[in-house]
């Protein structure tokens, strides 16, 4: 009798052992990134209690009594002492110091930007024989130091009669900043679209009208920033002035202040010194508190076409 084969037993395998799965590359990532973050705000912290921290220090002292400034410096005033504004601003003359800044400032301003305008537009967009060689001279100005040019600059200006006046200083101050707004506005009008320029020289607008009512209204961003940029370093300027304007009738703020600082001999007008400070620097922080907005969107949109 024939046997029957069997039906072959499978053989039981032992389950894999379950591995797990590896991290996520992007768990790391987001670990390193918070890591990261954590320190550049640490950073950035430290840095704003270094700059803030004696801006408000000096607005404190511009309110206390001498007495209190070099007995508690750090102690909050006792009251609010007003008169130390009213001295730094009748007495020590800042108020003719502050409008002489102003003139002196606004006049250059306006000169710079118009100016820079102009030429950075013409450079950017314009190709004729020359346009590189005449970019790179402004940029070359820019690196040029301008203790330098003292000596001679004082003489040039003494024979052109522009010596101790505003207006020469006003020139001074527009030749001193053109360089780095001619380099800054160029590159800002080469991200400008020229689909707009095109249209309106086609509509029949000339080359004036074109940069007047069509591409200055769109470089306003970039025109805001440079113009923050040149007041700060027109409004804070102290060695040009120094030499060219020794009229102490056309004296600016940064003359003023140091005027005011050697004149205390030993009275130690301490509070009056710190409210005259306090006057100088309160603009130039207005200004870039209403314009930080313009000033960030300037920097930035040239960088995208």
């Amino acid at each position: 009798m024939k046997a029957t084969d069997t039906p072959p037993v499978d053989k039981v395998t032992e389950p894999a052992p379950v591995s797990k799965p590896p991290a996520p590359a992007g768990k790391a990532k987001s670990s390193e990134g918070k890591v990261l973050n954590v320190f550049s705000h640490g950073v950035l912290v430290i840095w704003a209690i270094l700059v803030v921290m004696p801006l408000l220090w000096a607005i404190m002292a511009s309110f206390k009594t001498d007495d209190s400034i070099l007995s508690t410096p750090w102690a909050l005033p006792d009251k609010l002492h007003f008169e130390n504004w009213s001295r730094a601003w009748g007495q020590a003359h800042m108020s003719d110091y502050f409008l002489n800044t102003i003139l002196v400032v606004g006049g250059s301003l306006i000169g710079t930007l118009l100016l820079g305008s102009m030429a950075a537009y013409v450079l950017a967009r314009f190709e004729f024989p020359g346009n590189r060689f005449i970019y790179y001279m402004f940029i070359g100005g820019m690196s040029f130091p301008i203790i330098l040019a003292l000596v001679p600059l004082f003489f040039v200006m003494n024979n052109m009669g522009l010596l101790n006046t505003r207006h020469g200083l006003i020139m001074v101050y527009i030749a001193y900043s053109l360089p780095f707004t001619v380099f800054f506005l160029t590159s800002f009008f080469r991200s400008l679209p020229s689909s707009v320029a095109e249209a309106a020289m086609l509509d029949g607008a000339s080359h004036t009208r074109t940069f007047f009512q069509v591409m200055l209204p769109m470089a306003k961003p970039g025109l805001i920033s440079v113009g923050i940029f040149n007041f700060l370093g027109q409004w804070n300027q102290y060695l040009l002035p120094t030499v060219l304007n020794t009229d102490p009738k056309y004296r600016v703020l940064s003359q003023g202040l140091v005027e005011l600082a050697n004149g205390q001999g030993y009275k130690g007008d301490w509070s009056g010194l710190f409210a005259g400070l306090v006057m100088a620097m309160l603009p130039v922080l207005a200004a870039y508190i209403i314009f930080q907005r313009q000033v960030v969107a300037g920097l930035t949109a040239g960088a995208v076409k």
